[in-house]
């Protein structure tokens, strides 16, 4: 033990004198001496390389682009600011109480991931045999990397690329992936437009509901008090009252939405709450106190008492009617805004079957294979010269003697 330390500190001392330099000629010599071995080497890899990639079949990426919808103003809520007897209902389309998508890129990039629409392209396409995974998590993790879905940060298009070895079946791929993500978006509410288009078709069903219930009952007193001639007056009195309670009840449903986004002292909510004080007052002005328990407008005294049921149902009738108008009116624009915004997406460009490969990059994958295995051909003569010459060299020995004596007791102890 005491020789080997004694033997590697004159090893380490003679390592630091001008003997142990290395000169950049050395390393020349040496390169020069195994030329044909670092050439041989690098070009039996190139080859090799070259026979393997040949071997890889042909990978070919179809894209298709899409445009998401643009969150912009209403258009229905600006043709109906030009209708007569829609203000009430106007404000409430211009969406601000449904809410808004603020970044619908990334909205849509995230439907494209979900699970419902990867699985009906991988069973469309059958992808599962293709892909030879055996479960449908295995299969989705594979086609997310072969199709990726991707938001341009600066032109805010979504860009879906389809790789197969089958440029028809790549393009069939990404236009699919649309048409899939097509059926899911017909039944969901995604855009500012569809979220009114929606809301309003709800409504309208409702409201058709009532006004057929009202026409039942309108039928079944008219069969049994007859026909009745309703006074000019009155009948003028009843629709608009009908028209004004209307109004106040499309306010109403007005503010319900704008408190489930906006504070009390939101100008907007603000503003509305004074419409429904104003539309409120000219209803109680215009009902006086010819009023039923119910706070419906019933002009007593022009009617006589045997008309009262009728002018009940009349009223009843013409409200339901008025309801039933001013939300068809609203459901018709949100549809029009809908289709301004593309209904869904817009398709910019079609996947075609792409005429050049894209994988492998078989120029590539030779030139870094070639470099490769020149660095590498370069080290182990440089390595092996060493060796060689230290087995030559005494002092050389010695030194590996000691390493390998340390390794061995290195190992050793461990």
């Amino acid at each position: 033990m005491i020789q080997i330390e004694a033997a590697t500190k004159t090893l380490e001392a003679s390592a630091n004198g001008p003997e142990a330099e290395y000169s950049a000629l050395d390393l020349l010599i040496v390169l020069a001496r195994r030329k044909r071995f670092i050439l041989s080497f690098t070009l039996a890899a190139v080859i090799l390389t070259a026979v393997i990639s040949f071997l890889l079949p042909n990978q070919y990426v179809a894209e298709t682009v899409v445009l998401p919808p643009s969150q912009n103003s209403s258009l229905g809520s600006n043709l109906l600011s030009q209708l007569g007897g829609g203000g009430a209902l106007a404000s409430l389309a211009g969406g601000g109480s449904l809410g808004m998508i603020r970044n619908p890129g990334e909205t849509f990039v995230s439907l494209f991931r979900s699970r419902t629409v990867e699985e009906a392209v991988i069973n469309r396409f059958g992808l599962m045999a293709r892909y030879k995974t055996k479960d449908m998590a295995g299969t989705r993790k594979k086609f997310e990397y072969l199709v990726p879905v991707v938001l341009g940060a600066k032109d805010g298009l979504i860009r879906i690329s389809a790789q197969d070895r089958d440029p028809k079946l790549a393009a069939d791929i990404a236009n699919g992936y649309v048409e899939e993500f097509r059926k899911l978006s017909a039944n969901l509410a995604i855009t500012e437009a569809s979220q009114r288009r929606l809301f309003f078709q709800q409504q309208l069903l409702e409201a058709k509901d009532k006004l057929a219930d009202a026409e039942e009952a309108m039928k079944h007193t008219e069969q049994s008090t007859g026909v009745l001639q309703i006074d000019s007056q009155a009948k003028s009195l009843i629709e608009a009252a009908t028209v004004l309670r209307a109004q106040v009840v499309a306010k109403q449903v007005q503010i319900q939405g704008m408190r489930s986004f906006a504070t009390e002292d939101n100008p907007e909510l603000v503003i509305a709450r004074q419409q429904l004080n104003a539309l409120q007052a000219q209803l109680g002005k215009l009902a006086g106190s010819d009023q039923d328990a119910n706070g419906m407008i019933v002009p007593k005294g022009k009617i006589p008492e045997a008309g009262m049921e009728y002018v009940r149902k009349y009223r009843d009738l013409k409200y339901s009617e008025t309801i039933y108008e001013l939300i068809a009116k609203q459901f018709e624009m949100a549809k029009l805004d809908e289709a301004r915004q593309g209904a869904v997406i817009q398709v910019a460009d079609l996947a075609v079957p792409p005429d050049k490969k894209s994988y492998p990059r078989r120029g590539l994958i030779l030139l870094l294979a070639g470099l490769i295995a020149f660095v590498a051909a370069v080290i182990w003569s440089v390595v092996s010269e060493g060796l060689a010459n230290a087995l030559r060299n005494p002092e050389q020995s010695d030194k590996m003697r000691i390493l390998r004596e340390l390794l061995l007791q290195n190992s050793k102890t461990s």
